[in-house]
């Protein structure tokens, strides 16, 4: 079946019950018992949710996986994948990811024993001296945060496989519709649901999707211990937001190539980061690799005050933390989703207090083109 159909389809069998087109919320904590040890298959909310295993089932599917655990949040998924490390092990974590990525590592985890360096993944070689005997992962961002750097997934994971070490690949830029990292090897996928699986800014939520039987059962045992499930209220609306994520991809990626060609001309921008212009130096591993370019366009405006005159005049554009929604979103990275970032690590990744980043979204592009231009000017 094709990706829209799968998407509408998938874990969204119509209500037995009541013969509901729409999965219900199940919005109960616990589950009437025939007998001791006897029901229909759900115990207690944390455990098992009739929502959430629909949504689970339909992320799962889309993401070519057989297993699929929805979480509070993005960065809860994330760190649950981490669970499959422990104490002595080494992560090679990609140099340039979110802020709240690297936080986790550098703040919470290294005090749990966990070794990680940071490494460029986009660069084959560089990642090779990064291994370690006791590598047992490696996390990728793919684009990057925010400079929509690629890595080449195939060859990060047949690298990382020979060194017997796992892949987890955060997708959440790209989104399934238009890359699916098990598809090239990787062992592990996580989203942050909030952004574009969800795509209408009303839900925070995070994904975890896998092949592995054996780290599966490990990620639900950890998912049920600590508890950091998705409600199922959040569940029935990332589930809506699946069933239009193939139409608005292509809304976000035909906006957001228009958006990055008029930065690029612009005399006022320096530097745009969009791997659908043919001046990205991996332009053609993003053809290769994804079956779009999205709506994720970072550019470089020479200064902070450069920058904050464009991110408080904007009218279309929302001003404001996270991306994928079907509103423009404008951000400053340096001070909301990369301030954990140590300033000399920002500036030699790119991250300057000039740059902007926007979440293109799918008003009428022209408007987006005239409030961006009104900004710069």
């Amino acid at each position: 079946m094709g990706f829209s159909t799968v998407a509408i389809h998938a874990g969204n069998e119509p209500d037995p019950t009541t013969g509901a087109v729409a999965v219900p919320i199940y919005q109960t904590s616990t589950y009437a018992q025939e007998g001791l040890g006897k029901h229909k298959g759900f115990e207690y909310a944390r455990t098992q949710n009739p929502t959430r295993a629909a949504l689970e089932r339909n992320i799962a599917a889309l993401e070519s996986a057989k297993f699929g655990f929805a979480f509070a949040s993005g960065m809860s998924a994330i760190d649950t994948s981490l669970k499959l490390v422990k104490a002595g092990d080494h992560v090679i974590l990609g140099d340039n990811t979110y802020g709240g990525t690297f936080r986790l590592f550098n703040r919470i985890l290294r005090d749990y024993g966990i070794e990680f360096d940071l490494a460029d993944t986009s660069d084959i070689v560089n990642l090779e001296r990064a291994f370690k005997p006791n590598t047992k992962m490696v996390f990728v961002e793919t684009p990057t945060n925010p400079i929509m750097t690629i890595t080449d997934l195939k060859a990060v994971s047949d690298l990382a496989h020979a060194n017997g070490a796992k892949v987890v690949c955060d997708n959440t830029f790209m989104s399934p519709y238009f890359q699916r990292p098990i598809e090239h090897g990787v062992d592990i996928v996580v989203h942050s649901t909030t952004k574009y699986l969800n795509g209408h800014s009303d839900s925070v939520g995070g994904f975890v999707a896998l092949n592995d039987e054996k780290d599966a059962e490990w990620i639900g045992f950890v998912q049920n211990g600590i508890g950091a499930i998705l409600s199922p209220f959040d569940s029935f609306l990332v589930l809506r937001g699946t069933k239009t994520l193939a139409i608005r991809m292509d809304a976000h990626d035909r906006n957001g190539r228009v958006v990055a060609n008029f930065l690029a001309e612009h005399p006022r921008v320096q530097k745009v980061y969009y791997p659908g212009l043919t001046s990205h130096p991996q332009h053609e591993l993003a053809k290769r690799q994804q079956g779009g370019f999205g709506g994720m366009v970072s550019f470089e405006t020479g200064s902070l005050e450069n920058a904050r005159k464009v991110l408080e005049g904007v009218r279309v554009c929302t001003l404001g933390e996270s991306l994928g929604g079907v509103e423009s979103l404008i951000s400053h990275p340096a001070t909301m989703t990369h301030a954990s970032v140590p300033e000399e690590t920002r500036n030699k990744l790119g991250i300057t207090d000039g740059l902007v980043r926007i979440s293109v979204g799918i008003e009428d592009v022209e408007d987006i083109i005239a409030d961006i231009d009104q900004a710069l000017s």
